[in-house]
């Protein structure tokens, strides 16, 4: 009974896999949280993953807009994944990422300037940057990031902020 039990233990954990292997590319950061700052902020990273923002929040949803950053960085904080394209991707890519975060009340969907690759998932202190809309990583990083344990204020609102874009 007790070597049955372990099997099936070892299975499970097994199932669960290694999102090292599942989200090849993915890179992690540390940053602190509750840094709140007025004006316009430089980040490490592009798209940022977390740091210094605004005390106001970006209401989740999907914009055909670039946002700033300073407010899209404290959604994440509250445990949104933002995903961000180059303003040049194709209408079939934007509408399979749309896809992607329909009915994701912790999701945010913008294009952004200036990235090195097309597509970009951002979470507080993690990040993952694909070529194609339909890369299956994009859904494990959502699954895994939407209102997940790296985010500080998890559960905080995405909604009742800032609502505008650039």
């Amino acid at each position: 009974m007790k070597l049955a039990f372990l099997l099936l233990l070892l299975l499970a954990l097994t199932a669960c896999g290694d999102d090292s292997k599942t989200l090849e590319g993915l890179q992690t950061f540390t940053y602190a949280a509750g840094d709140h700052r007025n004006g316009s902020l430089v980040y490490a990273e592009n798209p940022p993953a977390g740091g210094a923002h605004n005390a106001l929040w970006q209401n989740c949803g999907v914009y055909t807009q670039s946002l700033y950053s300073e407010y899209a960085v404290h959604s994440l904080e509250h445990g949104a994944v933002w995903i961000t394209y180059r303003p040049d991707l194709d209408a079939a890519g934007v509408a399979q990422l749309a896809a992607l975060v329909d009915g994701r009340p912790y999701t945010l969907l913008s294009p952004y300037g200036n990235m090195d690759t097309p597509i970009a998932a951002s979470a507080w202190g993690a990040q993952i940057k694909v070529e194609k809309a339909d890369d299956p990583r994009l859904k494990v990083f959502l699954d895994k990031y939407e209102q997940g344990a790296t985010a500080p204020e998890r559960g905080a609102a995405c909604s009742g902020g800032y609502s505008d874009v650039r």
